[in-house]
């Protein structure tokens, strides 16, 4: 029922994400396209994340999954009227092909950042096993109440600090008005006859919602396959981290010398193997016993590395994004930076949804125990430990083939994006020249 109700907010997610995108796309203001959306999120995602992590004791089954359910859709509505704008924005700051990637590093920096932090606060103090551990139910309205005050705080920064580009962003093209979900519509059916996108798209969705099947899972992976303490559970968690951002310093030198599809498709391998390898090591005794100090070394060696290199695959991702959003106003004449990004949106929301329902439904086929009394690996039977592993690793891993298969479709590369500037500025400097002859005043183009 944990699984349904974070499915049922992702279907509201299949249609307030790309709307936000296409409001963005079309909004007229003194603010600009973007900014509007931004600074309107910051207190809604505060309130509706509290309400999140704090549902009355008095509520049954029924009555918290109506209250997970709500609270879900309310926190990711909120969170994409920042979130889509926000991608948009970076793709709109710059068309520099360089540039772009480095813009989209910053973002995977903080973004890792925050997430370390996240952890800290949750498995070193609120959920630490001196204060109760992961069931421990008071600690649960503390700790949304201090990330939401975060929240807050950089979502607003965010916002003002990038005010002083407002005048230097493209004005939304001019359309006759129709209802929003009429434009959402004719918009989506525009943004998807683009090829790059249509391939990108179908290759990320599949692969972060096989990503969010293994993080619907993590807890059960440390607790009970690896057998590891709340200390050790926060020291794995953050080696991901580290190399998360770590790996922020090596991609751009990285797709310099590459290119954008290749440090996609590394990333994404990268991911695969270092889900499987461990778990296909210990289940044939290739592996350190639990308990062993070596077995804490090598897990974290596993996810250090993944973090590195999968890293890559993030900030490509989001530079080739921009690059589709130039490929398709040369095709199309509209610039659709918002509908693009909020597909992005939308795929990591999936993490949390589809991948959240997938796992509950692999949990219930291998026969997982239900109940307080589940502890420790002792309260499990060890063939039902084992049927997890397999889950986890292998089979989860194994849809990557299909988002690498996605991804070698893509062919937008260096020399392809700057043919496609350079005729999209001979066709912008058509219009504004046949604007001034008309005696319209032209808008302002990125620099």
């Amino acid at each position: 029922m944990a699984a349904l109700a974070l499915a049922v907010a992702l279907i509201f997610d299949a249609v307030t994400d790309p709307l936000a995108g296409s409001l963005s796309d079309n909004w007229k203001s003194r603010l600009g396209r973007r900014h509007p959306f931004m600074y309107a999120s910051a207190i809604p995602l505060a309130l509706a994340f509290v309400g999140l992590f704090s549902p009355p004791q008095e509520l049954g089954e029924w009555g918290l999954f109506l209250w997970l359910s709500l609270f879900a859709i309310l926190t990711r509505a909120a969170m994409t009227l920042y979130h889509v704008p926000h991608l948009a924005l970076g793709a709109e700051m710059t068309e520099n092909f360089e540039e772009r990637t480095r813009i989209v590093a910053f973002r995977q920096f903080f973004a890792a950042v925050g997430s370390a932090g996240a952890m800290i606060l949750g498995f070193g103090w609120f959920f630490a096993d001196a204060n109760g551990g992961r069931l421990a139910v008071e600690n649960y309205t503390p700790y949304a109440l201090t990330l939401a005050v975060f929240m807050v705080v950089t979502v607003i920064y965010s916002a003002y600090g990038t005010r002083r580009e407002i005048p230097f962003l493209m004005d939304p093209p001019a359309k006759p008005k129709r209802n929003p979900f009429t434009q959402l519509a004719l918009d989506l059916r525009e943004g998807l006859t683009n090829r790059s996108f249509r391939w990108l798209f179908a290759g990320v969705l599949i692969v972060f919602v096989m990503a969010g099947v293994n993080s619907a899972l993590d807890l059960y992976m440390y607790q009970y396959f690896w057998e590891l303490s709340g200390g050790h559970m926060l020291v794995l968690s953050l080696t991901t981290v580290v190399g998360l951002v770590l790996g922020v310093f090596l991609t751009p030198t990285l797709l310099r010398l590459t290119d954008k599809r290749f440090g996609l498709i590394l990333g994404t391998a990268a991911w695969a193997v270092f889900q499987v390898a461990p778990v296909m090591l210990r289940l044939v005794g290739w592996f350190p016993d639990n308990g062993e100090p070596a077995l804490l070394a090598a897990l974290i060696g596993a996810k250090f590395v993944q973090g590195l290199i999968l890293q890559q695959a993030f900030i490509a991702f989001g530079s080739m994004m921009a690059d589709v959003a130039d490929e398709h106003e040369l095709e199309s004449g509209l610039r659709q930076e918002g509908i693009f990004f909020g597909a992005i949106s939308f795929s990591g929301k999936a993490t949390s949804g589809f991948g959240t329902l997938i796992a509950g439904i692999g949990l219930d086929i291998i026969r997982w125990p239900r109940g307080a009394y589940i502890q420790t690996a002792a309260d499990v039977p060890a063939d039902t430990i084992v049927s997890l592993g397999v889950l986890y690793g292998p089979v989860v891993a194994a849809f990557a083939v299909v988002s690498l298969w996605c991804y070698s479709h893509y062919n937008l590369s260096r020399t392809r994006h700057a043919e496609v500037l350079d005729a999209l500025n001979e066709v912008r400097a058509e219009r504004e020249a046949a604007a001034m002859e008309g005696g319209e005043v032209s808008a302002a183009t990125p620099g």
